[in-house]
């Protein structure tokens, strides 16, 4: 099955749930997915988390039911997830800007939010520097986090910010970001800031050391100012090399961001000649 038609069905099943308790891992499994590579390749492809989609089309089919019936605010609360009148009054309201009650009683409008549809469009043609490139368990050190998948876009910003501040930091490269999610569980992941770790250094206060396993790596370059040029590498990567590639698919729920010394460059990690790669664990495909 094509990732586009899988991402399609995973919305068609989200639908047709869309008032019960549902998983991440339930979902990717309806599709044949694994949670890791189904909760990334969504969020590349739909531009938001799963969860984010998931609370915006309740939250919608909560502002119609509010308006269009004579329902009662906790009834609907209730049926879309929500225990209390007060955690729904404050997620309906920093959703469609107004009150259910302000709703109920007339002259206040809703957001609507409709179900993506994914449409195939005649594409590909493109071009993806990568080589895969056989490497062994090594070890790294650095700053480490646990977060959910749908706070990562604005809180591993401040575990970098994090890290600047850290005095520790001056002596701990930030040669690697690492994304690890080994139960490949999609439901969180830890984050890494780490440099390559050298056994004769002690190992800074708040800092960890991981050994990285033994891959087979798709590694593949990256130009470009900072993060624009690697979101979209990203989101190629998930949406068009791993769907299309015949000979490999994700072996692991890890995925490495390597940096160069910004100081190499006039403008940093700005620079339009930065350079960095992403590395994809990778396994032939049976």
């Amino acid at each position: 099955m094509r990732w586009t038609e899988c991402i399609s069905d995973a919305i068609g099943y989200i639908e047709e749930h869309i008032t019960e308790e549902i998983t991440i891992a339930e979902i990717a499994g309806a599709v044949n997915l694994s949670p890791f590579y189904f909760q990334k390749g969504f969020a590349m492809l739909c531009d938001f988390t799963v969860a984010d989609y998931i609370r915006s089309r309740r939250l919608a089919l909560a502002g119609s039911e509010l308006m269009a019936t004579d329902a009662k605010i906790i009834e609907i609360a209730l049926k879309y997830g929500y225990d209390s009148p007060d955690s729904f009054t404050k997620a309906f309201t920093r959703f469609h800007g107004s009150t259910p009650s302000a709703v109920r009683k007339g002259g206040a409008s809703i957001k609507s939010f409709a179900p993506l549809t994914i449409k195939f469009a005649l594409e590909g043609g493109y071009s993806m520097d990568y080589k895969i490139v056989e490497k062994g368990e090594f070890a790294v050190v650095g700053l480490m986090r646990t977060f959910k998948y749908e706070e990562a876009q604005t809180e591993v910003p401040k575990l970098w910010g994090e890290f600047q501040q850290m005095a520790a930091g001056k002596e701990i490269c930030s040669l690697y970001g690492i994304n690890m999610d080994e139960s490949m569980a999609g439901n969180e992941f830890q984050y890494l800031i780490a440099d390559n770790y050298n056994p004769a250094k002690d190992t800074p206060e708040g800092f960890e050391t991981k050994v990285i396993p033994s891959f087979t790596w798709a590694v593949f370059p990256c130009k470009g100012a900072m993060p624009r040029v690697m979101q979209e590498l990203n989101k190629k990567i998930y949406s068009e090399w791993l769907p299309n590639c015949k000979d490999y698919e994700i072996a692991a729920g890890y995925c490495i961001e390597m940096y160069e010394d910004p100081a190499k460059y006039a403008k940093g990690v700005q620079d339009e000649n930065y350079y960095s790669e992403l590395w994809i664990p990778v396994k032939k495909k049976a």
